[in-house]
């Protein structure tokens, strides 16, 4: 049995699908296996994972239709073989004593779930140059280091969210029938996945080393997509679908349910295409309304700044900045438009007096 399974998840991923396959080829870690499932890819991706394949037996692939990353991940894991699970996007990388040092440590303390700091990073070809930024998952440190059970330590579910910067007992996710989401066409599947994680295991941690790469400078990426509106708000359904089958854990986990929704709801609102806030806001509206008149949340028992975002979140329309509007209607907005919209209204020997009153100039 392999130590540690790592699933790799691709679609169209080939200007950087080398350089993830390369840190997983060179892990410290032996005994390892690497599962890429090619998710119908139309680019090389496909040549690229095959010669790995054929190049290096610890790598797996599996091919299949376009089905989104939930259905690419969920096949990936029902094929591991490992005694824990990983997760690389392809777009990402593996510093390369990751997975050794994960899987140690998980194994001294007999744990579930392990994750730890990671590093967003931007490329700048011209300069040849990599920039990184440590991401810390806590802001306490001595959140660091210790064994804990998450729904005890409910701050946890407000720890920076990442699945891919940590390992699962591959047992624990099959006991606890542990999946992604596979709605077709969405995004965002793996907050539904770290929710399960974190609702189902006894024994966790989290480390201040970062390991993990993570991308920010993919235009495709899911988080740099303004057309995905409501694939947020869908994956927040199905995280209550799953809560709500025992009621003694929604009742439990409503009011941090709620806050991470208020959470990804404000942070969709700046993502979107400006053109969908307006219509986004007032769904957004109708569904935390529905909420408070459950009695699900409080405004008032929120943390000051997620307060403020309900609160702008709960206003009857939302008013776009000047730099989001395009000319016309920016032009439309303007004091001088309304002016002079309303001036078209008063008779003409009136409207000539106060042009002239104010200095205005033309016929």
């Amino acid at each position: 049995m392999a130590k540690v399974s790592v699933v790799v998840p691709v679609y169209n991923a080939e200007p950087w699908l080398r350089t993830a396959l390369d840190s997983l080829k060179r892990q410290t870690l032996e005994d390892m296996e690497f599962i890429c499932v090619n998710d119908g890819s139309t680019d090389a991706s496909g040549e690229i994972l095959r010669e790995y394949v054929e190049e290096d037996s610890r790598f797996k692939l599996i091919n299949q239709e376009n089905g989104g990353y939930g259905k690419a991940m969920n096949a990936g894991m029902a094929r591991a073989e490992g005694e824990y699970t990983g997760i690389l996007e392809p777009d990402d990388y593996a510093a390369l004593t990751m997975y050794e040092d994960l899987y140690n440590k998980a194994k001294e303390n007999d744990l579930d779930m392990i994750r730890a700091d990671f590093c967003r990073f931007t490329t700048d070809r011209e300069k040849e140059a990599v920039t990184l930024k440590h991401i810390h998952l806590s802001p306490e440190k001595d959140d660091y280091g210790k064994v804990f059970k998450p729904t005890e330590k409910t701050e946890c579910f407000f720890y920076v969210m990442n699945t891919w910067a940590g390992i699962y007992r591959t047992s624990f996710l099959r006991e606890h029938g542990i999946r992604h989401n596979e709605t077709p066409g969405a995004a965002f599947q793996d907050n539904g996945f770290r929710f399960q994680t974190l609702l189902h295991a006894e024994r966790a941690m989290i480390l201040d080393k970062a390991y993990y790469r993570v991308r920010r400078d993919n235009p495709n990426s899911s988080v740099n997509n303004p057309g995905m509106v409501y694939a947020m708000n869908r994956e927040y359904d199905y995280i209550r679908g799953i809560l709500e089958k025992d009621p003694a854990v929604w009742e439990k986990m409503k009011g941090i349910y709620w806050r991470q929704r208020i959470r990804n709801c404000a942070a969709t609102l700046w993502r979107i295409d400006p053109g969908f806030r307006k219509e986004y806001m007032e769904t957004v509206r109708g569904e935390m309304r529905s909420g408070l008149m459950a009695g699900e949340f409080w405004l008032k028992d929120l943390p000051a700044n997620e307060r403020g975002m309900a609160q702008h979140l709960l206003k009857k329309e939302y008013f776009p900045k000047p730099e989001e509007l395009s000319e016309a209607e920016a032009l439309k907005r303007s004091a001088a438009y309304r002016v002079g919209t309303a001036l078209t209204a008063i008779p003409r020997k009136i409207r000539d007096a106060v042009r002239g009153a104010a200095g205005g100039g033309g016929k």
